[in-house]
């Protein structure tokens, strides 16, 4: 079986730097054999490349995509915390989504990260999640995703 970082390789996926914090935070923590990331936003190099409420200026669509980005970084910060992603197995993903009134299909964007970590781990990226609408995220970004990953015993 293939690694999560070779799994990657075959989606046409590459892991980006680790996203600088905006505030007083680090993008990572490990705390005995788990490590949270702090919540990430869809970032790529350095710009939000989609802002807004998503059912408003954002489609659900682009937003399950800026999800998959949110994923992308999350696994990012976690790679650096951990070394090596294929030591990990994903335990609970928290998403955020900038909704607007009425909107109600944060499960359905946060699939996004969802199904990445699905794709890039297999059985181990099979997670308990929370989908939550919020009124507004940092920057005006449309979704948040927030990770903790246990360390694998043996790896």
């Amino acid at each position: 079986m293939s690694t999560p970082e070779e799994r990657l390789a075959e989606l046409g996926l590459e892991l980006p730097e680790v996203a600088r914090p905006l505030a007083a935070y680090v993008p990572a923590v490990r705390s005995g054999s788990l490590v949270y990331t702090s919540g990430q936003l869809p970032v790529v190099k350095g710009e939000l490349p989609v802002t807004g409420k998503v059912g408003a200026e954002v489609s659900p669509d682009e937003a399950y995509a800026q999800a998959r980005v949110c994923a992308l970084n999350a696994l990012a910060a976690l790679r650096a915390e951990a070394g090596e992603l294929s030591r990990l197995r994903i335990v609970k993903v928290v998403g955020f989504v900038a909704s607007a009134p009425g909107f109600d299909g944060q499960p359905q964007v946060v699939n996004g990260a969802s199904e990445l970590f699905g794709e890039v781990f297999g059985e181990r990226g099979v997670h308990a999640r929370s989908a939550v609408g919020v009124a507004v995220l940092p920057k005006d970004a449309p979704v948040e995703v927030e990770v903790v990953a246990e360390l694998v015993a043996g790896s």
